[in-house]
């Protein structure tokens, strides 16, 4: 059961398109990405599927209802968790959550229910009456989390909600989203960090409003990275990589891509047997080190890269 489908979703800002016309089709129980850098139309598409913007053209399908004709009990199942911090930082734990609990109607004993659940889920047990803005940053997270389902929604919403938040805590927090979505529900996050994306269950890229591309993490490489990816790490990385460059233009070397990663360059090819002498000849009479030449399966990064360079150059031709 498709439970996100939209039709060409487009909103416009006077002359600036935000999101141009976007398909997407989520299905129960999955987790799926939404990937791209920021600005690239992401919280548009959220704030849309969530009837808070009307879109400018398109369609948009939740839970099989109209998003432009969407009822009260629609939006009963659904939870949201925005990008910046959405709780009361002058309220306790407890306040908090029963602030939440009643804005989805829920009273008396479900409430206190529902609290119990949102405590022993974000691990809070005991500090119900911490203040919130005494609260870690990855504490703070797991309570946010905790109060947008208190409601129990069939769909969750999450906007970048691990940004600026520690590895540890963000590797917990999605650990608590996979139990979620092993008990149905069905998630649709935000993010631009790769290591997150690649632990959906499917992912679509925007770029500029744009969707580059859409699929399991799996079929994305594969489609985009042909190859194997030569990693080292130059004493003059930009020089290398414009040498490289130079010579995949002439044609002195096979077809591939090379990029920056951090200190680091990649090449990807399909004939590495050409491909590294050539690597290596660039170093043999250099002053200074020699590097060490790694071979490494394509990441998602390495296809994000490729996407993003593939979208540019179609851009500049057209």
């Amino acid at each position: 059961m498709a439970v996100i489908e939209t039709n060409d979703l487009t909103r416009k800002f006077g002359d600036f398109t935000a999101v141009n016309a976007v398909n997407l089709s989520v299905t129960e129980g999955e987790v799926f990405g939404f990937l791209g850098p920021n600005g690239s139309g992401k919280t548009t598409t959220i704030r849309m599927l969530l009837t808070l913007l009307k879109p400018s053209s398109g369609t948009a399908t939740i839970l099989g209802q109209d998003t432009r004709r969407a009822s009260k009990q629609f939006l009963q199942q659904i939870g949201y968790m925005s990008q910046k911090f959405s709780l009361y930082t002058d309220l306790s734990v407890r306040e908090n959550l029963t602030f939440f609990g009643r804005s989805y109607k829920l009273y008396g004993k479900q409430l206190k229910e529902r609290m119990q659940f949102a405590l022993d889920m974000a691990g809070l047990k005991g500090h119900e009456n911490t203040r919130t803005s005494d609260l870690s940053g990855g504490w703070a997270q797991r309570l946010a989390l905790g109060a947008a389902i208190m409601h129990r929604p069939r769909l969750l919403f999450l906007d970048e909600p691990t940004a600026g938040v520690d590895p540890l805590s963000r590797r917990e927090f999605w650990d608590l989203l996979y139990n979620l979505s092993q008990e149905g529900t069905t998630i649709f996050v935000t993010t631009h960090y790769m290591d997150e994306a690649e632990h959906c269950q499917r992912l679509a890229f925007i770029y500029f409003g744009n969707l580059i591309a859409q699929g399991s993490p799996e079929a994305i490489i594969e489609e985009n990275v042909p190859g194997t990816v030569i990693s080292f790490e130059p004493d003059d990385p930009i020089d290398v990589l414009r040498t490289v460059e130079a010579a995949m233009d002439s044609g002195e070397v096979p077809p591939g891509r090379v990029s920056l990663f951090g200190a680091a360059v990649h090449v990807v090819t399909q004939d590495v047997e050409r491909m590294l002498p050539f690597l290596e000849a660039q170093f043999a009479n250099a002053e200074g080190n020699t590097p060490a030449f790694y071979y490494e399966t394509p990441s998602l990064e390495d296809a994000f890269i490729a996407l993003v360079k593939q979208a540019d150059a179609d851009g500049q031709s057209g």
